[in-house]
C-alpha cells in the first residue's frame, strides 16, 4: 500500500485496470535550498522508498536529462536489458509492461498519457517552454507511430502545477488544448487543478523558493 502521506494518485489514472502511477511529493524535513542536483541527491533515499511504496524498483525506471524541449524518447529495452536514462529528453514512453517512467517537476507539469488498449503510457514534463513547443502533442505522435496508439483511446492527467495568479501564462490550458486538437477526447482530459504555489507541506515550488528547492517526482507504468 503507497504511503499516501508522500504519494498522490489520481482518480483517472486509478480507474486504468493495472496501472500504477504516482506523485511523489514534498518531504518537509530534507532540506533542498541549494542547487538542483544537491537536492536530487539528497531526496534520492526519500523518492526511492516511495516507489517501493508503489512497487517500482528504481533498476526499472527510465527518467530523462530535461532540458525544457520537446525530445520524446521510447523506453523498450529487450532480454531484461535495463533503460534507465535519456539525456536531453523531456518525455518518455513505454509499451513494456514492467518498465516505469519519471519526470521531476517543480511548478513545471508532469503530464500523463494513457493508452489502455495497447497498454502503453507517455510522461512529459511540460512548462512554459514544453508546452510552447507542443511536447505533450509529440508523445502523442510517438505513441500512434510506436505502439498504433488511438489518440481516441488515450486517458491524459495533468499533475499539480504552476497556474496563474501566481504564473502569467496558464500553460496547462495550453496542454488541454493542444491533446484535444491532435484528438483525444476533452472528456479524456483531466487536470487536477492544483497550483503547486499553494501547498508548501506537499509541494516544492521553483518561483516561490527562488530556484532553490526540491523537485516533485511522477511515475507511470505498468508491472511486468
Amino acid at each position: 500500500m503507497a504511503d499516501h502521506r508522500f504519494i498522490e494518485t489520481f482518480p483517472a489514472l486509478k480507474a486504468i485496470d493495472g496501472l500504477v502511477h504516482g506523485f511523489i511529493l514534498k518531504h518537509p524535513d530534507i532540506d533542498v535550498a541549494t542547487d538542483r542536483d544537491t537536492a536530487l541527491e539528497r531526496l534520492e533515499d526519500h523518492q526511492v522508498a516511495q516507489l517501493a511504496e508503489l512497487g517500482i524498483n528504481r533498476g526499472h525506471l527510465a527518467t530523462g536529462g530535461q532540458v525544457h524541449g520537446k525530445t520524446v524518447a521510447s523506453c523498450d529495452p529487450v532480454d531484461g536489458a535495463a533503460d534507465t536514462f535519456h539525456d536531453h529528453t523531456d518525455g518518455l514512453v513505454t509499451g513494456t509492461a514492467g518498465q516505469y517512467i519519471g519526470v521531476f517537476v517543480a511548478d513545471c507539469g508532469a503530464v500523463y498519457i494513457v493508452d489502455p488498449v495497447k497498454r502503453a503510457c507517455a510522461l512529459v514534463h511540460s512548462g512554459k517552454k514544453g508546452s510552447e513547443l507542443g511536447i505533450a502533442p509529440e508523445a502523442v505522435r510517438l505513441m500512434k507511430e510506436r505502439y498504433g496508439s488511438d489518440p481516441a483511446d488515450l486517458i491524459v492527467q495533468i499533475a499539480p502545477c504552476i497556474r496563474p495568479p501566481m504564473y502569467e501564462i496558464d500553460f496547462a490550458a495550453q496542454i488541454v488544448a493542444a491533446c484535444e486538437a491532435v484528438g483525444v477526447p476533452v472528456d479524456q482530459i483531466h487536470d487536477c487543478g492544483t497550483c503547486t504555489t499553494g501547498d508548501s507541506e506537499r509541494y516544492y515550488s521553483y518561483r516561490v523558493e527562488k530556484g532553490k528547492t526540491g523537485r516533485l517526482f511522477a511515475v507511470i507504468g505498468w508491472p511486468a
